[in-house]
């Protein structure tokens, strides 16, 4: 007697097998004339434990399918929606990340290389300390937390002939509008895991105690047990203002550093409040930006420093993060702007690494914020605190309002996490000239970009000497 005429109570679950599956075994049975009672049972039994098998088999399936879904943290799954909703930002992104891994190949510095891998590398970026974004130990803890900003950002900088012609800063995903929102909702919820105090413990600190670049022994900053958490120490406090004095404080028409960083140059500003940027001698074309979109349609100054000029300097991630007055003054108006949080990025193929740009014309349409400053007798000057990369978090002091008379030197504010860049506009009849020390002076006219021919600088510290109003009639 076969297995197919033995009377199972399979009902239904018979169905469940492969097809052919029972067929095969009743003709196995009828072959070596196996069945008996005894034998009945003993397959019976059987059978049932293979259909527990088999139907839990299915069960782990169809759970781990469903898991393999929802593996994702919020923040990546808002982005799968988005490119659900709008299938081009997918394409756009998958290029772009084609194209980045075809300038770098490198799995150890681009380990990011398709769409699944970068839904990966967004799930593990959020919670992990900058310096830990990508293996490199044989780097200071200043160039890995330096290297991971910008790798983040190398991924979404690459030019796209989809966005040509679209009226963005530059034809790169990242300043593409949807991309872009997605793009600050990520940086904040990065920035929610640095503000917690899984964040920060001893041997984080002992790390960048280590890297003399964040000038941690040089006793210039709060007691150590006051950070609890890795934007705390960000933000740190000098100890006392005496670590950074202030340059001629009584002296109004001598401008001092805003910010531990390193001056870009000085450009002019034109009659219609636009300042020209050059292309350099690769692409010999000129953009212009406008102040008014720096400062907002809705800046009763936006067109106060026609004739003027703009300077901005730039500050690492080491660097002291808290900015200051760079002249004294009454607060005319403050406002802070949220636009982008992008950053351009070159790969440098001999040193192996990723390198920030720092360029003119980016930082229009930046998250940002602004003081307009009333120094008297040389007019009115922008100090803008410009976020850039990740967190870019631009915050005001308490007592930083309107009317508020403020000294030079006086905290104006701080930045949370990321590489940041401190603009300033200077009115016509400030006649402002930038005195800071150059560290590759090179005769070259105001505008021309920052290029091999421009002049570079020094870096320097909160209250030393930037430059000078020297007043015009």
């Amino acid at each position: 007697m076969g297995i197919g005429s033995v009377g199972w109570a399979g009902g239904d679950r018979d169905r469940a097998w492969p097809p052919g599956f029972l067929q095969v075994i009743d003709s196995f049975f009828n072959r070596h004339n196996i069945g008996g009672k005894k034998m009945r049972k003993i397959f019976e039994g059987m059978k049932r434990i293979l259909s527990i098998v088999l139907l839990l088999g299915i069960i782990v399936s169809v759970s781990t399918a469903c898991s393999e879904g929802d593996r994702h943290k919020p923040i990546t799954k808002e982005l799968i929606q988005l490119i659900n909703d709008q299938p081009e930002i997918g394409k756009m992104l998958e290029t772009s990340i084609a194209k980045a891994k075809k300038i770098n190949p490198d799995r150890n510095t681009n380990p990011a290389q398709s769409l699944s891998e970068y839904y990966d590398y967004i799930d593990r970026s959020t919670e992990l300390l900058p310096q830990e974004i990508l293996d490199r130990p044989s780097e200071s803890v200043r160039n890995q937390m330096l290297q991971g900003i910008c790798y983040f950002y190398f991924l979404v900088d690459r030019p796209l002939d989809e966005l040509k012609g679209k009226g963005l800063y530059k034809n790169a995903i990242q300043y593409y509008p949807p991309f872009s929102a997605w793009l600050r909702k990520y940086v904040d919820t990065w920035g929610m895991f640095l503000d917690t105090e899984e964040s920060w413990n001893e041997k984080v600190y002992q790390q960048i105690y280590n890297d003399p670049a964040f000038g941690l022994q040089k006793g210039w900053y709060e007691p150590s047990s006051n950070w609890k958490t890795f934007n705390e120490f960000f933000a740190r406090y000098l100890k006392s203002p005496a670590e950074r004095p202030i340059t001629s404080p009584d002296d109004p028409h001598v401008v001092v550093f805003p910010a531990d960083s390193v001056p870009q140059g000085v450009w002019p500003i034109d009659g219609d409040s636009n300042i020209k940027v050059d292309g350099g001698l690769k692409v010999k074309l000129a953009t212009y930006y406008s102040i008014k979109e720096l400062l907002g349609e809705n800046s009763q100054y936006k067109d106060a420093f026609a004739n003027g000029v703009l300077t901005h300097s730039f500050l690492n991630v080491n660097d002291y993060h808290r900015y200051h007055f760079a002249v004294g003054g009454t607060v005319k108006e403050r406002n802070l702007i949220s636009e982008n949080v992008a950053l351009e990025v070159a790969w440098d193929p001999e040193k192996g690494e990723y390198d920030p740009i720092d360029s003119t014309g980016w930082q229009f349409t930046q998250t940002r914020g602004y003081v307009i400053v009333d120094t008297g007798k040389y007019g009115l000057v922008a100090l803008i605190p410009m976020g850039m990369a990740q967190v870019s978090s631009v915050n005001f002091e308490g007592d930083v309002e309107v009317g508020i008379i403020h000294k030079k030197g006086d905290m104006l504010g701080n930045f949370l996490f990321g590489g940041s860049d401190f603009v300033m506009l200077f009115q016509e009849k400030a006649g402002f000239e930038i005195t800071a020390p150059a560290e590759n002076p090179v005769a070259a006219n105001s505008g021309e970009g920052h290029g091999n021919s421009a002049t570079t600088y020094k870096h320097g510290l909160v209250g030393e000497e930037y430059g000078m109003m020297k007043g015009k009639n």
